[in-house]
């Protein structure tokens, strides 16, 4: 039996999530039905049996969750949303024993409040498991047992049922995380981006808790992301245990292997100013079963290549405001700590402050790039659009990304000795 999935994930990661997919029915699925379908902005869609929707959590990077679609229809009011919900076969999924959580979303949607239109979705499920069973659910807005998802347009309605549980960026390895950490799955995302391969030196100079490194380490040695988890589709009714238990017993498999590496046969390296954060860092690597990473206690500005061929070089630096480290650097400066860049729960992200970038560092930075990098390829995310200027490094390509709602621009800098590299003449990748 096929069922229709839709992931959603950062924007402008839609067209790797596709890939990323079609890599996992290639290589996980062994044939189960799996049919790749449109690309829409936050997400994809996919058709495929039970199997592809747990390889699909167990091993996409990319994908924020995955949502099994359970109805779809045009709407006008409140009622009409209550009497989609109600008509379904809700008791085919779970029962009134599992605690539930409803959320909406809507774009363009004419209804004017979207709680008591969640209000609505919740009774009429409530009502429909009362009804064939004399008991209700009990709502759990915190941890529930079952999600339901329902999306509104301007005129349709659709219902999904949450078959991940927690979002799937949340791997269950960090507990440790900086003041600005970067969603797994959009570092995830963004490694994709930068052609990045296993084998090829990866640099982030300014790692933090280590989310990049991780998750390249991750990639590198096979492990997958959601190995050491649990998924939402576990408590539901149609879930199929055996088909679990191999999916599952495999990815297992390929971590113990993973065990034996070293660290600096990844070629994958890290360091920041801060200390404490690489503390962290490696608290987060070992507990997501990595071998030691290299890492540094360095002032970005400082940085030399770690690795004797060219490679790929990654970063997020504080976006547009003074930037603030921890610590003494290398040049005997005392420096304050880096503070809140901003704050972010587990559905949303936003920024509480903006101040003038700190010229000098990085045109320092820049420096750095030109004068001890050549040859390497530098991206760096940032929500700040005048980035290359003050790097006074000009950008090959600049890619629309979100970080939650933030919106940013991951830049890629293609390094020449001592210059700077001119932007293609009709370049449409730098629109934007």
């Amino acid at each position: 039996m096929s069922f229709d999935f839709f992931l959603p994930c950062p924007r402008g990661l839609e067209a790797p999530l596709a890939a990323e997919l079609a890599e996992i029915a290639t290589q996980h699925l062994n044939g189960a039905p799996f049919t790749a379908g449109a690309q829409v902005p936050g997400g994809v869609h996919f058709r495929g049996g039970w199997a592809a929707g747990m390889a699909a959590n167990l091993h996409s990077r990319l994908a924020s969750r995955v949502l099994l679609k359970i109805a779809h229809r045009p709407y006008r009011n409140e009622q009409d949303i209550y009497a989609l919900a109600v008509e379904q076969r809700w008791e085919q999924w779970f029962s009134a024993h599992e605690t539930l959580r409803v959320d909406v979303t809507a774009i363009k949607s004419p209804l004017r409040s979207l709680e008591f239109t969640t209000l609505r979705v919740k009774d009429a499920i409530c009502d429909r498991l009362r009804e064939k069973s004399g008991a209700r659910p009990s709502i759990d807005t915190a941890m529930p047992d079952v999600r339901v998802f329902a999306f509104l347009t301007a005129t349709d309605c659709t219902l999904y049922l949450d078959t991940s549980g927690d979002p799937l960026f949340k791997r269950g390895w960090r507990l440790d995380k900086g003041a600005a950490p970067l969603r797994e799955n959009l570092a995830a995302g963004i490694l994709r981006l930068t052609g990045w391969q296993a084998g090829t030196p990866l640099y982030d100079p300014m790692c933090g808790s280590g989310t990049f490194l991780a998750e390249a380490a991750q990639v590198a040695l096979n492990i997958a992301p959601g190995v050491e988890r649990r998924f939402g589709f576990e408590k539901l009714k149609q879930f199929d245990s055996r088909t679990w238990q191999t999916l599952k017993g495999a990815a297992l498999e390929a971590k113990n292997a993973a065990r034996g590496s070293r660290g600096t046969d990844l070629q994958i390296f890290g360091s920041d100013i801060s200390g404490d954060m690489l503390e962290k860092a490696r608290a987060n690597f070992e507990r997501a079963g990595l071998p030691t990473i290299p890492l540094k206690q360095l002032d970005a500005r400082d940085m030399t290549p770690p690795a004797s061929g060219a490679g790929i070089l990654v970063a997020n630096p504080p976006y547009g405001e003074r930037i603030e480290v921890r610590g003494r650097n290398a040049r005997g400066e005392l420096r304050e700590g880096r503070g809140n860049r901003e704050n972010r729960d587990d559905e949303g992200f936003r920024r509480i402050q903006e101040e003038a970038p700190d010229s000098e560092f990085f045109q320092s930075l820049g420096n750095a790039l030109k004068q001890r990098f050549a040859g390497w390829h530098a991206f760096i995310l940032t929500s700040d659009r005048k980035l290359p200027g003050q790097l006074r490094l000009r950008e090959s390509t600049k890619t629309p990304l979100f970080n939650g709602a933030l919106e940013c621009r991951l830049f890629r800098f293609d390094l020449i000795a001592g210059s700077v590299r001119q932007r293609p003449q009709g370049d449409a990748s730098a629109a934007g």
